[in-house]
């Protein structure tokens, strides 16, 4: 049976004139920082794309060689390279790479590298901490992908195990050009594709036996009380558990609707398409089709099999013939009735009739390339299965347990990842299993899912253990309402990083250090990680102290100046601080200029579609500039002409919002624009549209922290450019008011509350060896202390 449909496009020679060969070695010069080394016994290498390497065709980098009889010597403007031409040993095969932490460093084939590693396969029974594989970032300025035992790629879309058993290898060594790595790695490897807008906001899952009613109930309750979602998660119980004869073993494994509890699929499935959602539900295929499933005598055909002989279909990802059939008569028509993609919760295993076959990969690739049928993008929902697993986005990273210890490993997992270019976790937010409650961790899971690639609140099969927001207290009720529809209005600037992780290889989340590699203190904050090209988060994991009732998370504020996103408080960076936040924030910072377009939320409304009305956030600066890419969401092909672009940019007294270039039949043809421009006073100004200055100001009015203006019903092939005609006045400080808020709610004597306020209404911000001697709470005082030195 052909799998030609399944040939992905791929590139996997090096141009000639990179190539070292001798009898039984080959090195590929694909960059000056990127060599692949093979050797076999026999002379015979790999030239098929690999499950990791989709395409070494680079452009022949400039580099130098010098060859003796028994050495072979290459130098690049990054590296140099001294081999014996033997067997690979450490004494025969060394590399020297400029650019390490101490400005040189040299590896010697065999050594372990100390990379800064990438992810791990799952988090499955996690409960902190987990060791994570390898990934291609390093402070020595090196790092090493084994490709030796992956199975190849063929033209006809199959895929076969190796012929050569020989050492294929490749050596990155880019110092600590950590982007830089990263889009060859990228390149190397293949793009991360471009998501679907509708994954970017909240998903519900939940492992609980919902019947139709329960769950349409449920959708309404959300829609009720103003919260968002759009996918639904349909865990295990959709299909037949408990009626399944055990003579063909437990209903972990199923593909037949549960009719007792949903007797119309294809009418529930239209119902949550209807009100907004997308639908994906939850497979775990290791045991195969058995004779009780609707589809079994159709399959058993097409298998060659005699359906009266009952005999199970068995699961044989290696099978060209089974993935075929498994493919288009079991998915595909559900898919057909309205199922969008497919959880595939593989738990099962490494082994395939095939040695060295993963069956966790071989799902991923197939289901994602044939998700592409119904002219749909292209999307899976597994865990990870190796490099190149970013190729197959979503991840889900599996069932932790719920604690703490869980949440504060989340936050460095997550952007760790993209030391192996893997992009696009999905947590169960809240925790999965076990544990225990505690209101206020579900709170902080809340908002690290909020600023994280994917929020999809989750929780397994028990009565108390749901993520729904009214289950808890009314604090963390509002809280999780409150980001819930944040997410909902970050979908723009979410939907714009989508698109620059695909074509540009920049992942949403990246570590602190790729901004400034050569700063220390960028490798000593895990949890701290930037959000895009405009924000940076660091999510708080620790609970709160009860005397301040706020929790602090340590965060390496970058270089240039920094503004809370949320009340656009101004820090100045190049330092380490402790950013104190109560339970309904989050320490969210935003680059000076910087340009956040959001989905105005004021009026309700679960639409993932390009919106009509638009809340964009201005942060002080005297330029700044954002570009707002959008199309219609989920075309099959990522093409130019599918685009249009609105640029946002601001120069000193202005703000311009340009008019919409590209396909502008995919957005609306007018729309209103609040403007919240942060540390500005009231002001004087004029609003141009096109080039005429017009009255089309519905309402401005004065914030505290900002200037407000809503601009109504502005075509989108206008230019709208707002003038402060006198400048603009910035708003003063207010962190007296600020101190006031802290000392307000902090549990101390009010006779301590009014000694430390008079002390700095007397000191201003003089007072910190004051209020040090004072010996307050370290947490009270910390917080004080962020206030008072924010502005340094």
């Amino acid at each position: 049976m052909s799998l030609k449909k399944y040939a992905v496009p791929t590139h996997p020679l090096c141009s000639a004139g990179a190539v070292l060969q001798g009898g039984n070695y080959r090195i590929s010069m694909l960059t000056t920082a990127l060599i692949r080394f093979e050797y076999s016994e026999d002379g015979k290498f790999e030239d098929h794309a690999t499950q990791m390497v989709y395409n070494r065709e680079f452009p022949v980098p400039e580099f130098r060689v010098v060859e003796k009889e028994k050495t072979l010597d290459i130098y690049t403007k990054n590296l140099e390279i001294h081999y014996d031409k033997q067997k690979f040993t450490p004494g025969g095969l060394m590399v020297r790479v400029a650019g390490g932490m101490a400005g040189e460093r040299v590896w010697h084939y065999g050594e372990e590298t100390k990379d800064l590693r990438g992810t791990a396969r799952t988090l499955d029974w996690a409960n902190g901490e987990i060791p994570l594989e390898h990934g291609i970032m390093s402070k020595d300025g090196f790092s090493v992908l084994n490709d030796s035992h992956t199975m190849v790629l063929m033209e006809n879309g199959s895929v076969k195990p190796r012929q050569n058993k020989g050492e294929d290898f490749y050596f990155f060594g880019y110092g600590h050009r950590f982007l830089e790595c990263l889009k060859d790695f990228y390149h190397l490897c293949g793009k991360t594709p471009l998501l679907p807008r509708y994954v970017l906001g909240n998903w519900w899952s939940r492992y609980h036996k919902y019947d139709e009613a329960e769950y349409k109930e449920l959708v309404e309750r959300f829609e009720k009380e103003k919260v968002p979602f759009s996918v639904a998660v349909i865990d295990m119980d959709w299909h037949l558990v408990e009626d399944v004869d055990p003579v063909y073993g437990s209903g972990w494994t199923g593909y037949t609707w549960n009719k007792k509890l949903f007797p119309d699929p294809p009418e529930f499935l239209k119902w949550l398409h209807d009100h907004n959602m997308k639908v994906t539900l939850n497979v775990h295929p290791a045991d195969g089709i058995r004779p009780y499933e609707e589809a079994y005598p159709r399959i058993a055909k097409k298998m060659g099999m005699d359906p009266e002989q009952k005999e199970p279909v068995l699961f044989d990802i290696a099978d060209d013939k089974f993935l075929e059939v498994y493919l288009n008569d079991l998915h595909h028509p559900m898919e057909e009735d309205g199922v969008d993609f497919w959880w595939l919760d593989w738990q099962q295993g490494t082994v395939t009739k095939i040695p060295g076959l993963d069956p966790l990969w071989m799902l991923n690739h197939y289901h994602y390339l044939d998700s592409v049928w119904k002219g749909k993008r292209q999307l899976t929902f597994s865990r990870y299965a190796g490099p190149g697993s970013h190729r197959y986005p979503i991840g889900f990273s599996g069932d932790t347990i719920i604690t703490w210890e869980s949440l504060k490993f989340q936050p460095y997992f997550t952007a760790n990842a993209s030391n192996i270019g893997y992009g696009w976790w999905s947590h169960d937010i809240g925790g999965h299993m076990f544990g225990y409650r505690d209101d206020e961790l579900t709170a902080r899971w809340v908002e690290l899912g909020v600023f994280s690639p994917i929020n999809r609140l989750h929780s397994t099969d028990n009565p108390f253990n749901g993520k729904e927001p009214w289950k808890y207290n009314r604090i963390v009720e509002e809280t999780m309402k409150k980001y819930l529809r944040m997410r909902h209005s970050l979908v723009p600037y979410l939907y714009t990083m989508n698109k620059y992780a695909s074509r540009d290889g920049i992942p949403l989340v990246q570590p602190m250090y790729y901004q400034e590699p050569d700063q220390e203190q960028t490798y000593h904050v895990p949890n701290n990680y930037y959000f895009g090209n405009e924000m940076m988060v660091s999510p708080i994991t620790e609970k709160m102290d009860e005397v301040a009732v706020a929790a602090k998370a340590v965060t390496w504020i970058p270089k240039g100046v920094w503004y809370d996103f949320f009340n656009g408080r101004r820090y100045d960076g190049g330092r380490l601080m402790e950013l104190w936040r109560t339970i309904d924030e989050i320490p969210v910072l935003v680059k000076e200029g910087g340009i956040i377009p959001l989905k105005d939320m004021e009026e309700y409304d679960n639409s993932i579609d390009n919106p009509e009305k638009f809340l964009i956030k201005i942060f002080p600066g005297n330029t700044g500039s954002f570009e707002l890419w959008e199309d219609q969401g989920d075309t099959a092909e990522d093409n130019d002409e599918n685009w249009v672009k609105t640029r946002f940019a601001k120069e000193k007294n202005i703000f311009i919002i340009s008019r919409a270039a590209g396909n502008t039949d995919v957005i609306p043809v007018n729309r209103t624009w609040k403007l919240w421009f942060y540390g500005v006073k009231e002001s004087n100004f004029k609003i141009y549209v096109g080039d005429r200055e017009c009255d089309c100001v519905s309402e401005w009015k004065k914030n505290p922290d900002r200037f407000e203006i809503i601009v109504k019903d502005i075509p989108v092939d206008q230019e709208i450019c707002v003038e402060f005609v006198d400048g603009i006045t910035e708003c003063e400080h207010r962190w007296t008011e600020e101190i006031f808020a802290v000392l307000e709610r902090a549990q101390i004597e009010y006779n301590l509350k009014s000694e430390i306020l008079f002390t700095i209404q007397k000191l201003g911000k003089d007072a910190v060896a004051s209020l040090n001697a004072m010996h307050l709470n370290q947490a009270l005082y910390g917080e004080l202390l962020e206030i008072l030195t924010a502005e340094m």
